[in-house]
């Protein structure tokens, strides 16, 4: 090696860190030795690390430009960006969008296999309602909400008596004026009975009568769907006007207290004021199924508005519609067989299938009812409380959602029956068993009673859900991460969720009711009744 080749050391043995050319171009040489020091001095510390910031931007510009195969690429310490330790959070758009092009290329797959299989099997004319399920629904549309006007005869009455009582202690004075107001308010109490006597079997009777007719004299299931939806909003309005004016009254009748016992937004049309046709006929049509004399209202009317709420409502409905008649009916029919042999893969399968239109189905049903038909009765009532719904669909646990996807019927839960509960002493745990337990028994009557099958399903759903609530909040911690994001236990609590609803819940009960909707009335000589002796391996059938 050429002495000055070689490297010149200090007195202290170590190199000065220049580095010199070989005497082969001085001119060559000479640049070496004027940018050596900057490339070294950026690269090879005495501690053995890199120091980026020891040189300036223009120098490393500079040198990068020169010597393009040399500059540092590995500066200082990353990590991978879907570790744990990455600083900013990563997005998954990509992938979003990857999932919604599987799920339309999936369900586009699925529609040419199923037109290529049954054709279009749409039509209006095959499946319009028949002249006898026209005629009793007609008259039920029309019977149904006298029982509110019956109501509020029996409202007109207690008002009456109340105003009365209220002059008798007016007139009087002193000690016998706390004497007539004792005696007035124990005369209530009797009074109370029979007005509450002659309610329970006002709203009794349009309850019963409806669900007798639709179950004995209206064959079409879609038909008598509506029309006992219709006459459980009229039988629940009609107890919500019933319990509200009697709280009304009973204040009415008290002493003046200095600390108010009624919410102030009653305070511009007090009892009995409230107790008229025009109030009775708002709440009638209001879109709630809570009574108060005065509810919170718009200025105006946005007929614009109300426009683009029923073109969504129709376009749902046709989705419903299309999907019930193409794709939930032919695959409904194919598990009837495997439903009465109970085989049990097969209908797991057929439930898995179902799963998906379900889902589309009950989708596109919230949103017309809940966004479109509720918001254009809102807005057509000026009624501007539309707090219809939350984002149940980001539940973590199953409580969530039955208090958040249908809040008119949870406000009437909580207000009338959890509530009054509580306040008679009835433990919080057992008043929501309580309540929930009504609310099945009302699930059952508005699939039950359409289908003519009382099967219990709707009602067992909702009873095995009870468990299942309080196993699911185990896994909702009412206070979220940094910036609501989800943790594990939200994002489980959020798969059974959808789980117990869409894959298991619905389907089941869609083949339940359909099976026994055609044992009676559809092909009646045609289905086998289930063997449970079959599925037991009790052998096969004679």
């Amino acid at each position: 090696m050429n002495e000055n080749t070689r490297p010149r050391a200090d007195g202290d043995g170590k190199s000065n860190g220049t580095a010199h050319s070989t005497a082969i171009d001085g001119k060559r040489s000479h640049e070496i030795q004027q940018d050596a020091p900057v490339k070294d001095h950026h690269i090879s510390q005495p501690n053995g690390h890199t120091s980026p910031s020891s040189i300036s931007a223009a120098q490393a510009k500079a040198y990068s430009h020169k010597y393009k195969h040399a500059f540092a690429i590995h500066r200082e310490a990353h990590v991978s960006c879907l570790t744990r330790d990455y600083s900013t959070p990563v997005s998954f758009q990509g992938f979003r969008g990857l999932a919604h092009l599987v799920l339309a290329t999936s369900i586009l797959r699925l529609m040419i296999e199923n037109f290529k299989k049954y054709g279009f099997r749409v039509s209006l004319a095959a499946n319009g309602p028949s002249r006898s399920d026209t005629v009793y629904g007609t008259i039920l549309y029309l019977t149904v909400p006298c029982h509110l006007f019956v109501a509020y005869g029996i409202e007109v009455i207690a008002a009456r008596y109340a105003r009365e009582a209220v002059g008798r202690v007016k007139k009087s004075e002193g000690e016998e004026r706390d004497r007539q107001l004792d005696v007035e308010r124990r005369a209530l109490r009797d009074l109370w009975w029979r007005i509450a006597i002659a309610h329970a079997v006002n709203a009794t009777c349009n309850l019963v009568v409806s669900s007798v007719v639709v179950y004995w004299y209206i064959e079409n299931p879609g038909i008598g769907f509506i029309h006992t939806l219709h006459a459980t909003i009229v039988w629940l309005k009609t107890i919500s006007y019933a319990f509200t004016n009697r709280d009304l009254r009973h204040a009415f009748l008290s002493p003046p207290s200095p600390h108010p016992t009624l919410p102030p937004l009653y305070a511009s049309l007090p009892y009995p004021s409230n107790i008229t046709l025009p109030n009775l006929c708002y709440f009638w049509w209001a879109p709630t199924l809570i009574y108060q004399p005065l509810y919170p209202r718009t200025p105006s009317i946005r007929w614009t508005f109300i426009l683009k709420r029923l073109a969504e409502a129709t376009l749902a409905i046709a989705l419903i519609y299309l999907t019930c008649a193409q794709y939930a009916v032919p695959l409904l029919d194919n598990s009837l067989p495997e439903i009465s042999h109970l085989n049990l893969l097969n209908i797991t399968e057929r439930v898995l299938k179902l799963s998906t239109i379900s889902l589309i189905c009950w989708l596109a049903g919230f949103y017309a009812l809940f966004q479109s038909l509720l918001n254009a009765l809102a807005e057509l009532m000026t009624f501007d409380d539309r707090d219809f719904y939350g984002d149940w669909w980001n539940c973590s646990d199953v409580r969530s959602y039955w208090t958040s996807w249908n809040k008119p019927v949870a406000h009437f839960m909580k207000r009338h029956i959890y509530a009054p509960l509580v306040g008679r002493g009835v433990p919080p745990p057992a008043a929501q068993i309580l309540t929930f337990l009504f609310s099945a028994a009302l699930h059952e009557l508005l699939v039950g009673v359409p289908t003519h099958s009382i099967l219990g399903l709707a009602f067992m759903g909702m009873v095995v859900q009870i468990p299942l609530i309080f196993l699911t909040d185990l896994f909702s911690r009412r206070g979220k991460g940094k910036g609501g994001e989800w943790g594990w236990r939200e994002t489980v609590g959020n798969w059974v969720f959808w789980a117990s609803f869409c894959l298991v819940g619905q389907p089941i009960a869609a083949l339940g009711y359909y099976f026994a909707w055609q044992a009676k009335y559809g092909r009646p000589g045609e289905i086998e009744r289930p063997d449970l002796g079959e599925l037991f391996g009790g052998g096969q059938k004679s």
